[in-house]
């Protein structure tokens, strides 16, 4: 398998990369090896020699009682999900890293408050390697920019740590490998968190389709799609213009797990279906470029962004899984329109749509359901979950589903469970990157999607426990 694998990554145009998403640099170098008109075979090849080493759909590992946590990224995300941790019981955050010492130093005055001393890593690019050394830490929290997190999280991985990601988990489908090989290896969870499949109709849904409500559900409609344009061009949001950096250096759908993975996880993705081939289709830029260029005539530090060609204002790709079914996704941060994940679900008895708000439901005659019947529904198949934490996890941020996935995530780990969603899951749906990408720039030519699983997809069990048949014994301080 190792010449195999080396082969692959030779012929993909990624030996010597190393972790592709270490540097922002590396991102202009992959971006014209992807052109590579070579790899859709490759995949396949290297998927098909791929051998499973431990099946992490469905493992336990043991329980741990009192969870250890420490945070790497304290930008955006990194303090949202400190106070969150702090919300539950039972739950110690050991340890902090950010490059910006400030950062640091000013969520653990916020954290001290709350009976949490953690240390402080900083300073250097290297700080987050000292603190997944540590031995008194249990699960490592990353919430930096995403092209990172495959090499933080094999890191913390091989340190006998248990990972939790923010979107996307991987850059490219080198790392994607390289997660799954090493979750595999190690037998530590890497999930990704998605909270988008925590919200209230998202998982509503997902109960409706488990009890056969929709019959059997042959499409979906995801996507993100909401104006990021005030946010990438800020001097003060994000560490080193990173978000603008990557509009401006990749092609394809760079944000696709929300909306994706709410689709997915209806469809048993990974445990019955698998994700099998897409095909992308990405508008020109009609913005980025046009704003980067009025800014540099008022600010010379936009200058380097304004002769960038970006990444189009809209990209659709269309996925087709093993087993028939199709996915719509899209990905638009530019025009100004309301924040949409659409969370289309169509099946032969029956349909759901979240955005554009209010969520709505039909059993067909041409019209959705009437504000009773919905109501009737929501009471019938409410899952456990959300009729045990959806009250005190509302006001959380998005939806509610902030607390509600930290919360599960430490739920499965002290109860010793299986997250609710896997290594596979995050290595699937982060593939769509890379894989959109090369579509783009192939004239929207088709392209496999790996089968992570190697072949477990087959008769791997459902994840998501959402009725809580077991755990959901963590408690919160209020």
């Amino acid at each position: 398998m190792k010449s195999n694998r080396r082969n692959f990554i030779k012929l993909a145009g990624l030996a010597g990369a190393g972790f592709a998403g270490s540097s922002i640099e590396s991102f202009a170098r992959y971006s014209s090896m992807i052109k590579n008109p070579d790899l859709p075979g490759q995949i396949r090849e290297y998927s098909q020699s791929h051998r499973q080493r431990f099946n992490m759909s469905r493992f336990a590992a043991p329980k741990i009682e009192n969870v250890r946590v420490g945070i790497i990224g304290l930008g955006q995300r990194g303090p949202a999900w400190a106070r969150l941790m702090r919300q539950i019981k039972n739950v110690r955050i050991q340890a902090l890293c950010d490059i910006v010492p400030e950062k640091a130093q000013k969520l653990k005055e916020q954290l001290e408050v709350h009976g949490h001393n953690p240390d402080l890593y900083f300073g250097n690019s290297e700080a987050w390697k000292k603190m997944c050394e540590r031995n008194d830490l249990d699960l490592i929290i990353l919430t930096t920019p995403w092209y990172m997190h495959a090499s933080q999280g094999i890191f913390a991985m091989e340190h006998d740590k248990h990972v939790a990601s923010e979107v996307p988990a991987a850059a490219t489908l080198d790392e994607c490998w390289q997660l799954v090989e090493t979750s595999e290896r190690t037998r530590k969870h890497f999930m990704m968190m998605d909270n988008s499949s925590y919200r209230s109709f998202q998982l509503l849904t997902l109960n409706m389709a488990r009890k056969g409500f929709f019959g059997r559900v042959v499409h979906g409609d995801c996507a993100y799609n909401t104006s990021k344009m005030r946010n990438n061009f800020s001097r003060n949001m994000y560490w080193d213009m990173w978000w603008l950096r990557q509009y401006a250096d990749r092609r394809g759908n760079i944000y696709p797990t929300h909306g994706l993975g709410s689709v997915c996880q209806i469809m048993d993705i990974n445990s019955g279906d698998r994700l099998d081939y897409l095909v992308s289709m990405e508008s020109d830029d009609f913005m980025m470029q046009e704003k980067a260029q009025e800014l540099a005539r008022e600010d010379p530090f936009f200058n380097s962004f304004a002769g960038k060609k970006y990444r189009g204002n809209m990209n659709v790709t269309t996925i087709r899984t093993k087993k028939g079914k199709t996915i719509m996704l899209q990905h638009d941060a530019t025009s100004p329109s309301p924040h949409n994940v659409i969370h289309g679900i169509y099946g032969t008895k029956g349909a759901a749509l979240y955005d554009p708000q209010p969520p709505r439901i039909s059993t067909g005659n041409h019209k959705w359901a009437s504000q009773e019947e919905f109501n009737s529904l929501e009471e019938k198949y409410t899952p456990g979950i959300i009729k045990r934490m959806g009250e005190l996890a509302k006001d959380s941020g998005h939806g509610g589903s902030d607390l509600l996935i930290a919360w599960r995530l430490v739920d499965c780990l002290q109860n010793g469970l299986p997250p609710d969603k896997d290594v596979y899951d995050a290595a699937s749906l982060s593939s769509i990157v890379p894989l959109s990408e090369w579509s783009v720039l192939n004239r929207s030519n088709s392209i496999d999607i790996p089968d992570f699983t190697a072949g477990a997809w087959e008769t791997n069990k459902q994840n998501m426990d959402i009725n809580l048949e077991k755990g959901g014994s963590a408690g919160l301080i209020l």
